[in-house]
């Protein structure tokens, strides 16, 4: 209290320090965890492309026999083409080894998806087949494939 009764009204240094240290505190904690959901959901940019553009692959080899020339997004595609994602966080390249089979490989090629240690490359052939690899190679299809 003051002279004359009236009670000064504010925050003192030390509870704004206080504040401050906990807000730190949250802040530390969700962002590694903002982080990795951001990446975790940006997986769909590669593994929904890829699916998309086998239903363009299997389209045109229903009509011509052939995966060799055919237009996925309005890009035709041969041996070592690459097309990119729509949210441009992957590329993804075509291997075309003979008219009856494909395999398509997404590496990530833009933040914040390049620092996905989890899924670092995802591959899908023209048999179906679905496969995720980590940074080092290791193989984790159900995680990086949306089953996690």
């Amino acid at each position: 209290m003051c002279r004359g009764g009236r009670r000064q009204a504010g925050v003192t240094l030390m509870e704004l320090l206080v504040v401050i240290t906990i807000v730190g505190i949250l802040a530390s904690i969700a962002y590694p965890a903002y982080t990795q959901f951001v990446r975790q959901t940006n997986r769909t940019d590669a593994t929904k492309t890829m699916q998309l553009a086998a239903q363009s692959m299997e389209r045109c080899y229903s009509v011509n026999f052939t995966y060799v020339g055919c237009s996925v997004n309005g890009v035709i595609v041969n041996d070592t083409s690459t097309i990119g994602t729509p949210n441009l966080y992957y590329t993804i390249t075509f291997a075309i080894p003979d008219a009856q089979d494909y395999t398509m490989t997404a590496v990530a090629t833009a933040p914040p998806q390049t620092a996905d240690n989890a899924c670092a490359q995802f591959t899908l052939s023209s048999t179906g087949q679905q496969a995720a690899q980590d940074n080092n190679a290791n193989p984790n299809t159900q995680l990086c494939w949306g089953s996690n």
